[in-house]
């Protein structure tokens, strides 16, 4: 349950979070410049594809209605630059910094790394306001450490105007926590010292333990 919880809460945060940008974005220059007006409906008709497709892969395991494993493969940080780029389109400027050798993760830590990223970057882009953000990947022989760093307003709970219940009263955090803590992991998220905010976990990987990622990246709920 908490895994298929944290699955839909990502899910939806995330792209409904989109949509409501690129929707603003368009209703704002309809008239004035439609052809922007039609980027962002364009990336509002992918967002909601997006949304349907993962959502259909997670309720059809928790159905069990499935006779053969889904058809749509989880997110994984293979698919990180076309969420660094839908994360731009919505106006976030994103940079992305590896550190290490990038190797195959066993599937689990590879769909937490990518959920913690997205989580991370939609907080930024809801409660940040004007800022900046960097994600850095550091790839180690004991497992990999997420970074995700802005330089915007600070603390979610507390930010001037903030609504605690728009995000689920902070389940996003807790989310990013309980994803760590399942594998054995840490994290520290919160306030950076000099202003802004960061989120910060560490993955581990067992030495000797499958990679097995593209055979094992078709359960939604993991």
């Amino acid at each position: 349950r908490l895994r298929i919880a944290q699955e839909l809460h990502d899910v939806l945060g995330h792209h409904v979070s989109l949509i409501n940008v690129q929707a603003g974005v368009a209703l704002y220059l309809m008239d004035d410049n439609p052809e922007q007006a039609r980027t962002a409906l364009v990336a509002i008709k992918q967002s909601s594809r997006d949304l349907l497709r993962e959502m259909r892969a997670t309720l059809g395991v928790l159905r069990g209605v499935d006779a053969a494993p889904p058809h749509h493969p989880v997110p994984g940080l293979a698919d990180m630059d076309a969420l660094v780029a839908d994360v731009r389109a919505a106006g976030l400027p994103v940079d992305v910094e590896v550190d290490g050798t990038p190797v195959e993760l066993p599937p689990g830590v590879d769909r937490a790394a990518y959920r913690i990223v997205q989580e991370a970057l939609t907080n930024t882009r809801r409660h940040a306001g004007p800022a900046t953000a960097t994600v850095r990947l550091c790839y180690r022989p004991d497992g990999l450490t997420v970074r995700v760093d802005d330089d915007g307003v600070g603390v979610p709970n507390g930010r001037p105007g903030h609504d605690a219940a728009e995000d689920g009263g902070g389940n996003g955090v807790a989310g990013m926590q309980e994803r760590a803590q399942s594998l054995g992991g840490w994290s520290r998220i919160g306030p950076r010292p000099g202003g802004g905010f960061r989120a910060e976990v560490f993955l581990p990987v067992r030495a000797g333990q499958a990679a097995g990622r593209d055979r094992d990246r078709t359960a939604a709920s993991g």
